[in-house]
């Protein structure tokens, strides 16, 4: 039976187990870590965990309606999805609220940036 040397990386305390197995049975360590690398491979493979999945966003309900939207924007041509974005911008002007105060929340990293902000913004 042909041999292949390996070279493996192996934590201490498996090493050091495999050398005490080894000298219980009056084996090489080689022989004890083919053997358990036979045994292995025998086996049937671990079962895997998976966690459940859950829509990205808010409860099952409207992860799942979110889904079935976007799945029948993307079976639409660019033409047509184009056509309804206009729509719905249209739709959206035409419900705006009257034109009077607006309220903004403006965020600045330091009060320098807040600073030039207020100076090009005095009227």
């Amino acid at each position: 039976m042909p041999y292949a040397r390996i070279a493996i990386t192996l934590p201490k305390d498996l090493v050091a187990a495999a050398d005490r197995r080894a000298r219980e049975i009056d084996r090489s360590r080689s022989r004890v870590i083919a053997a358990a690398l036979r045994a292995y491979l025998v086996s049937p493979p671990p079962a895997q965990v998976r966690e459940a999945v859950r829509p990205a966003y808010g409860s099952d309900a409207i992860g799942s309606a979110r889904r079935a939207q976007l799945e029948r924007d993307l079976a639409r041509s660019p033409a047509e999805r184009l056509r309804n974005a206009e729509a719905a911008a249209r739709t959206a002007r035409a419900h705006r609220a009257p034109r009077g105060r607006r309220h903004q929340i403006i965020g600045f990293d330091s009060y320098d940036d807040f600073y030039e902000w207020k100076q090009s913004h005095r009227a």
